[in-house]
């Protein structure tokens, strides 16, 4: 499966969106769970500095500075464990006792609280260290900071960030295995329904979609689908058999018509009104029987049945022959018709078929061209097709009007007083479709240009 189909498919996008939306999800999850574990290890640490004010301020109103300072000495000499900070000085800032060698420059907020950066590093290794403290001015003669280190808050801080990373790294993963997972799952049903799908579309309606065997939603699909295919070529396997018997049953008695009237032309006993209007009966008759032709041609090239019997067709020979087929006719009519075709173009198909397409776009040109202009038929290799070109100068077919002149019967109301049954382009786009190529119109200023675009046999 092409990379380009994944990222095109909605089943991985809509993944991709669940990915996100919960990727966000947990992010505001984990998020809270930092937030409030912090703020808990946070208030941990003010009430134990709370606390040590309490026992310090008992020390100071019983036994004076002097107690307070031995207090503090003996609370900083067994800091260690318990990571307190204390600080003792004079009114110029000067040391008395405590385990911080100077007093923190940062300034305290509104309840006297500061968080600072300790002078020595986190005996652990980890770097920098910071203490969070309350600061007290005793009566302007000592200034006292009691606090605490915040490494355990900062430990379990960056443990949490680093789950966060982790986490969201590994759902990404996950979710983004998950999305391809399923996503090309679901392609591969969906590109088996899109295949049988072309190829119907081709002309193989004995093609049904595959089913999985596990009665999920795309096998229910898969099935409707299947039971609407049998309705459908039932359908089709009825019309055409009633247009077939239709075509085969008028043919055969237009021919005999036809095989009684011609006789009487050559019969010189009958006036010449009779054979006038026996051959305008022939005429009616030819008609007919060139309208069921094309028709059960049509029907023939829709059907794909030719497909079957494709073999590779040398197009230069085939235009030759095209060309040569109608230059007498073109001069009757005054015309100059060109050929220009190489000799190394080739496709695969059925000649009899293309030949009839490139005869009816020669005939219509020769058809609508006025005496004395060209009508030129080319080939050439552009890419990997080749294009079978008819040009004329005649009155063209207006932009509006080009897809549906391909439509059966349908006619422009000026060619309505010219002969034709209104299925010469019918049948070359029917070619086109089942040699899996295109017909195209476009505007030869003045005239037509009507190109036959096939693609080319692998080399």
């Amino acid at each position: 499966m092409r990379r380009s189909n994944l990222l095109r498919s909605t089943v991985f996008r809509a993944t991709l969106l669940y990915l996100c939306l919960f990727s966000a999800t947990v992010l505001a999850l984990v998020g809270v769970i930092y937030w409030q574990t912090t703020a808990s290890v946070s208030r941990q640490i003010d009430a134990t500095i709370d606390a040590e004010i309490t026992g310090l301020a008992e020390q100071y109103s019983q036994r004076g500075p002097v107690g307070l300072v031995s207090a503090i000495e003996r609370r900083a000499a067994a800091a260690g464990g318990t990571r307190g900070l204390y600080l003792i000085t004079d009114w110029a800032y000067r040391p008395l006792a405590g385990n911080l060698s100077r007093w923190p420059d940062e300034a305290p907020d509104a309840g006297g609280w500061i968080t600072f950066r300790l002078a020595q590093p986190d005996p652990d290794g980890a770097g920098i260290n910071f203490g969070r403290a309350r600061l007290f001015d005793l009566g302007g003669r000592f200034r006292l900071l009691i606090g605490h280190d915040t490494r355990e808050r900062d430990r379990i801080a960056g443990e949490i960030r680093g789950a966060l990373l982790w986490g969201i790294a590994a759902i990404i993963g996950l979710s983004l295995l998950g999305a391809i997972l399923l996503s090309r799952a679901l392609l591969r049903r969906i590109e088996s329904i899109d295949r049988t799908s072309r190829e119907i579309m081709a002309g193989d309606l004995s093609r049904r979609v595959p089913l999985s065997g596990r009665d999920d939603e795309f096998d229910r699909l898969a099935g409707n689908l299947n039971a609407m295919l049998d309705q459908i070529e039932r359908l089709m396997a009825g019309l055409k058999q009633v247009t077939d018997n239709i075509a085969h049953d008028l043919r055969s008695p237009l021919g005999r018509l036809r095989g009684r009237l011609e006789p009487l032309l050559r019969d010189p006993s009958d006036s010449e009104a009779t054979r006038q209007a026996v051959g305008a009966a022939i005429e009616d008759a030819d008609g007919l029987l060139r309208t069921f032709t094309a028709l059960l041609n049509i029907a023939q090239a829709e059907a794909g049945a030719p497909r079957r019997h494709f073999q590779p067709v040398a197009l230069a020979p085939l235009v030759r022959d095209v060309a040569e087929l109608y230059e007498p006719l073109a001069e009757d009519k005054g015309l100059r018709l060109s050929s220009d075709a190489p000799d190394d173009v080739e496709v695969r198909g059925d000649r009899d078929l293309l030949f009839q397409a490139l005869a009816n776009l020669v005939d219509n040109a020769i058809k609508f061209s006025p005496a004395g202009a060209e009508v030129a038929v080319s080939l050439r290799s552009q890419a990997d097709q080749a294009v079978l070109a008819v040009a004329d100068r005649g009155s063209g077919i207006p932009a509006e009007a080009r897809t549906r002149v391909v439509e059966r019967f349908f006619r422009l109301e000026t060619s309505r007083s010219t002969p034709g049954s209104g299925l010469g382009l019918s049948l070359v786009a029917a070619v086109a479709r089942l040699h899996e190529g295109e017909l195209v119109l476009t505007d030869n200023a003045p005239g037509l240009r009507a190109e036959l675009r096939l693609p080319v046999s692998p080399a």
